[in-house]
Order: structure tokens, then C-alpha cells, then sequence
């Protein structure tokens, strides 16, 4: 991991992966409520899990395929990963998914436009959200209980926050178990694909409440888009307020619990490196990857 790539390399590579699964996982998104592309939030759940897969496989190798600030974040905390690094990492993972935004919204801008008329939506002015969503992440999920009063009683600001800390501590657990070299349960090329199931799973329970952002630089990279393609304050700071501290804030810490709670509860009780040697059921090397959602 890392040999000789520098940090120009891995900001390069956590762009380039961040990209990979906002394109993916954001796009499901696009092609579920524009078009039905998708019968179901565990279809586009499982687009998203893809997504997260691929990027980890295209670009682990260099930067670790981090592809999220809370990961990152909790990687610093517990994993030894260089403080020094974070800002230039969170830039990229941020840059990454922008970018993934606006190539998605010069694919579907025509089918969003459409969707606005047929529903009588007025870009930037109350209930866009119905077609913001598709970008940023709104509380509860509009398309499946909402943008009215009675909606957002049935989803607090709370609630939300503890649906994405919750979710994104369950993320960086099983990112930190999967990337444990002392587990031996574990095969090395699998690791992607249990990430990206994770990934799956999360979204399923957290999406209706939350839309299941679990990942700062995938919230605001698409809505920092949003906001500048014409959605105004409806992106940033959203009809109820309280993008950062759900979207952003409580990743942050859930990913930091998370993991911590694997390294106190779980790791160390891990046979010792020798031991896992022995069974030769998970490969040196096995923590190299680590990886953030949907």
C-alpha cells in the first residue's frame, strides 16, 4: 500500500475513489427518482455497495481508499494514520465527490428538469427537496415519508443525528474489523466486497430516516453542487437546518466510537500475529484497505 506514491499520489487516489462512488452510489439515486430505474431502497443499496467495492478495489492500493472524512478521521484516532495528512485527505474525498455531482447532473439534468415540471417543483423554493435529494441528504427521507410537518415530526433532528452516528459506528467497525490483519477470518480480496455489503446493509435500515449518508464528503460535495446548480438554501443549510451536525458531525463521531469500541472491545483479543500466521486463512497485508460509505 502506499510504496512510493507520496501524497500527491493518495489525494489523487482518494479523489479519484470518492469520485467512483458518488458516480455509483449518488447516480443510483438519480436513477431511482428520475427515472424508477431501481424497484426498492435495497436495489439502490446494492449499487451503492458496488460502487464502494469498485473504488476500494481501483485505488486501495495507493491511498487506502479511505473515500470518507469520518474514516479517515477515526483512522488517525486509532490506526496511527499521519494527523498531518487528514486536511489534504478530507480535500480530496470532498473534491472527488463534487466532482462525481456535477458529471451526474450533466447526465440527468434533462430527466431532474422534467421531474420539477410533471411535480410542480420550483427549484430552490419549498418541497425542492424532492428533487435536492437526489444530491444531498435531507431528514426524513422526502421520497419515502415526506417534506410536510406531519413528516418531520416523525424524524427529529436527533433521531437523525443518532441514525447517521449509529450507522457510521457500525461502518467503521466492521472497516476496522475487515481490515485487521490479525483476523483471521477475513481473506485479503474479499475485504472490498464485505465493505461494500456493509455499506448495503447500513443504507437499508438508516435510508428511510436519514437517506444514509454516513459519509461527510459524500453529503456535502453533492450538496455544495446542488446549492450552486440552483437549490439555494434548500442545499445549504436545508429547510430544517442541520446539515452539519447530521451529515457531518455525527459521522464523525460515530466513526470514532465505532472503531474505537472494535480496538477496546473486539482487537484485543485477537490472536497474536504468530497465531494468525498459523491458521493461514487471512493474508499479510490484510489491514491495507480501509474504506468509508455510501
Amino acid at each position: 500500500m502506499k510504496r512510493g506514491s507520496g501524497l500527491a499520489g493518495e489525494c489523487v487516489s482518494e479523489f479519484i475513489g470518492t469520485l467512483i462512488l458518488v458516480f455509483f452510489g449518488v447516480g443510483a439515486v438519480n436513477a431511482a427518482v428520475m427515472a424508477g430505474a431501481q424497484a426498492g431502497l435495497w436495489q439502490v443499496a446494492v449499487v451503492w455497495g458496488v460502487g464502494v467495492a469498485l473504488a476500494i478495489y481501483a485505488t486501495g492500493a495507493v491511498s487506502g481508499a479511505h473515500i470518507n472524512p469520518a474514516i479517515t478521521i477515526a483512522m488517525a484516532a486509532w490506526r496511527g494514520f499521519p494527523k498531518s495528512k487528514i486536511a489534504p485527505y478530507i480535500a480530496s474525498q470532498v473534491a472527488g465527490a463534487f466532482a462525481g455531482s456535477l458529471m451526474l447532473y450533466g447526465l440527468f439534468h434533462g430527466l431532474i428538469a422534467h421531474f420539477e415540471a410533471v411535480h410542480g417543483i420550483v427549484r430552490g423554493g419549498p418541497g425542492s427537496e424532492l428533487s435536492a435529494m437526489v444530491f444531498g441528504e435531507y431528514f426524513p427521507n422526502p421520497a419515502m415519508i415526506g417534506t410536510n410537518a406531519e413528516a418531520y415530526g416523525q424524524v427529529s433532528l436527533l433521531t437523525a443525528m443518532l441514525a447517521e452516528g449509529i450507522g457510521t459506528a457500525f461502518l467503521a467497525c466492521f472497516v476496522f474489523a475487515l481490515t485487521e490483519p490479525r483476523n483471521p477470518v477475513t481473506p485479503r480480496f474479499m475485504t472490498p466486497i464485505f465493505i461494500g455489503l456493509a455499506v448495503s446493509v447500513i443504507i437499508s435500515i438508516i435510508a428511510p430516516l436519514t437517506q444514509a449518508g454516513l459519509n461527510p464528503a459524500r453529503d456535502f460535495g453533492p450538496r455544495l453542487a446542488s446549492y450552486l446548480l440552483g437549490w439555494g438554501r434548500v442545499a445549504i443549510p436545508g429547510p430544517r437546518g442541520g446539515f452539519f451536525t447530521v451529515y457531518v458531525l455525527s459521522p464523525v463521531i460515530g466513526a470514532v466510537c465505532g472503531a474505537g469500541l472494535y480496538e477496546a472491545a473486539v482487537r484485543r483479543y485477537l490472536p497474536a500475529p504468530s497465531e494468525a500466521v498459523e491458521r493461514e486463512v487471512a493474508p499479510a497485508g490484510a489491514g491495507e484497505v480501509a474504506v468509508g460509505s455510501s
